[in-house]
């Protein structure tokens, strides 16, 4: 992926410009995160993966009084796919209405981004003054993974100027590299779940036509799929609504009807 200014690609994780490789206490965070990789890897759906890391994020990053994750989608328009306040929530608002800010940078120039004083940053002269206003005064901003179209950044706000250090940032972006595998698997786990569901769902809507209208178990997945696109309804939501109610409209077996006419 390119950068904004048309640029090669750079390697995610990386520190910011600030970073003086002077982290300490090791040892320590590494036990830490150890355990919030364990709890994070607990969950079952990507929404409590992102829940859990918002939280972690502020417990275990030095500095941080609240956090969001921002999702950026191929409108360009971000928004919280969670946060710990309004008001970390209400910072993403802002950033959508001016188009410009921290966690925008840290997403599309794949980098992180600590911001000391967010009010008088010349980077985002839009933007800054009025986060400044509403408390938000520096900032550490990591990428935080790839999702289909969608990006996410690990986003931590601070009340004070110059909150975050180097270890904020080492613990920030250890914490992102688990988060985002926490997520993938959540989101395959949920998946797969999904796709377990809905064939159970579908199986059991063929059976019931095929016992009512006596048919092929083929023909009974066209009966569906014809329903499916006559009404613009995914198949397995056609299928769910059978299976649930036992109820069957006669333009279905009209649908077969017209089908199995040669």
């Amino acid at each position: 992926m390119s950068t904004a200014g048309g640029e090669g690609p750079r390697q995610w994780g990386q520190p910011s410009s600030q970073d003086t490789g002077t982290a300490t206490g090791l040892d320590a965070l590494a036990r830490r995160l150890a355990e919030a990789a364990r709890s994070l890897q607990r969950q079952t759906s990507p929404q409590q993966v992102l829940d859990g890391v918002v939280h972690l994020a502020v417990a275990l990053v030095p500095g941080a009084d609240a956090a969001t994750i921002t999702m950026v989608g191929k409108d360009r328009h971000c928004y919280s796919a969670a946060a710990t306040s309004t008001w970390a929530s209400d910072f993403d608002v802002l950033q959508d209405e001016t188009g410009q800010g921290p966690c925008l940078d840290a997403i599309w120039q794949q980098q992180t981004v600590r911001v000391d004083d967010l009010a008088g940053d010349p980077r985002w002269p839009v933007l800054g003054p009025r986060a400044a206003e509403r408390g938000v005064r520096s900032m550490l901003c990591i990428q935080l993974f790839v999702h289909r179209d969608t990006l996410g950044a690990l986003d931590l706000l601070a009340h004070s100027t110059s909150a975050f250090t180097d270890e904020s940032e080492h613990v920030g972006l250890l914490l992102a590299s688990h988060a985002a595998i926490a997520a993938a698997d959540a989101q395959q786990l949920e998946n797969v779940t999904s796709a377990l569901v809905n064939r159970d769902i579908i199986g059991q809507a063929k059976g019931i036509l095929m016992e009512r209208l006596r048919i092929t178990s083929d023909q009974a997945f066209a009966v569906l799929a014809k329903v499916s696109q006559d009404t613009n309804r995914k198949l397995s939501a056609v299928a769910e609504d059978l299976a649930r109610t036992g109820m069957w409209t006669p333009g279905a077996r009209a649908g077969q009807d017209r089908q199995d006419t040669p």
